[in-house]
């Protein structure tokens, strides 16, 4: 077959993305494979048929790759792809429509609050006072400190901090993170350790999950921001994480039902806080993992075994249509 690595993007991860499809690409070449990268910025997936490509693996990160839109363009060229579908995508890309999802099955996530940047500075705009009385709220509903981030992005872009209840602060925090998403979320702050659970669709069945061992990410002043994500060299990793065998398998088990309540397929990774002493709280689900050096779901599989070139085969292994059609 020949293979198309959807990379880059238009989203704010592309550099990201290019990182990740490169290493993909290299490794599918490495196997044999006949594959090519693809950038969806530079050339119309249209063309892909008439290029000889038969599948894709997709790395695209963030709007436009992770969220929806691209396997929608794939379902209906009925080009075989990897990774979760069109709804999967689209909810879980979206934090607040996934915590919201998570909440009503009784899966432990940390308290929000969904915040319209539009209609917020509407109202600040007519009424100085909007501000500090939503900062008040706020600071009373979530407590201090909390996160103020994009509810449609990933790779920690737009995140803040928010440390007092002032106005102008959460102002600013708002107008950052609206820079690559039309919506926000505010979450309460979950002070501990924290973990990530990657998981791989079983062999003969993507959409059924098996979960990696559990990562523990160690960062500098426990700030795992865009940097230390993946340009630094001062993040420790744990793998498996230092934890009671009663502790990984709850974890392991809340990912497994993240997925299934996302409706996820052929692979993800479920961002995990935990304080030390109550439930742990799941953050948020990626469908299009990174796969970069410093990468995570690399790391899980390597501790069983799988190489990066066999982990890539294997979700390549999995990559269809999630759509039914009639015949």
């Amino acid at each position: 077959m020949t293979v198309a690595v959807l990379m880059g993007g238009l989203s704010g991860e592309r550099d990201i993305s290019l990182m990740s499809g490169a290493g993909v690409l290299a490794a599918l070449q490495a196997q044999g494979v006949t594959a090519m990268a693809w950038d969806p910025a530079e050339r119309p997936l249209a063309a892909m048929p008439d290029a000889g490509i038969e599948r894709v693996f997709t790395v695209l990160h963030g709007k436009y790759g992770e969220d929806g839109c691209v396997q929608g363009a794939l379902e209906l060229m009925a080009m075989p792809y990897t990774g979760s579908g069109v709804l999967a995508s689209a909810l879980s890309m979206d934090k607040v429509m996934t915590k919201q999802v998570w909440q009503s099955l009784g899966l432990p996530t940390p308290a929000f609050r969904a915040l319209d940047p539009h209609a917020l500075a509407a109202q600040a705009a007519k009424s100085g006072a909007a501000m500090a009385q939503l900062a008040q709220e706020l600071a009373v509903q979530l407590g201090l400190p909390y996160i103020i981030k994009p509810a449609r992005e990933g790779s920690s872009l737009g995140l803040a901090v928010m440390r007092t209840a002032d106005a102008d602060a959460l102002a600013k925090a708002l107008a950052q993170a609206t820079r690559g998403s039309d919506a926000v979320v505010a979450e309460a702050m979950v002070r501990g350790r924290e973990f990530t659970v990657a998981l791989l669709g079983a062999e003969d069945h993507p959409a059924q999950p098996e979960a990696l061992p559990v990562i523990e990410i160690r960062a500098p002043q426990g700030d795992y921001d865009y940097h230390n994500k993946y340009f630094s060299d001062d993040v420790a990793y744990d793998c498996p994480a230092a934890l009671p065998p009663q502790v990984t398998e709850e974890m392991q088990a809340m990912a497994r039902a993240a997925w299934h309540a996302a409706g996820c397929e052929g692979w993800a990774r479920v961002d995990i806080l935990w304080d030390g002493a109550s439930t742990p709280q799941m953050l948020e689900i990626n469908t299009a993992p990174g796969m970069t050096s410093h990468s995570l779901v690399p790391m899980a599989a390597r501790a069983v075994g799988l190489s990066y070139e066999q982990l890539v085969l294997r979700v390549l292994r999995g990559a269809r249509c999630k759509m039914e059609r009639a015949a």
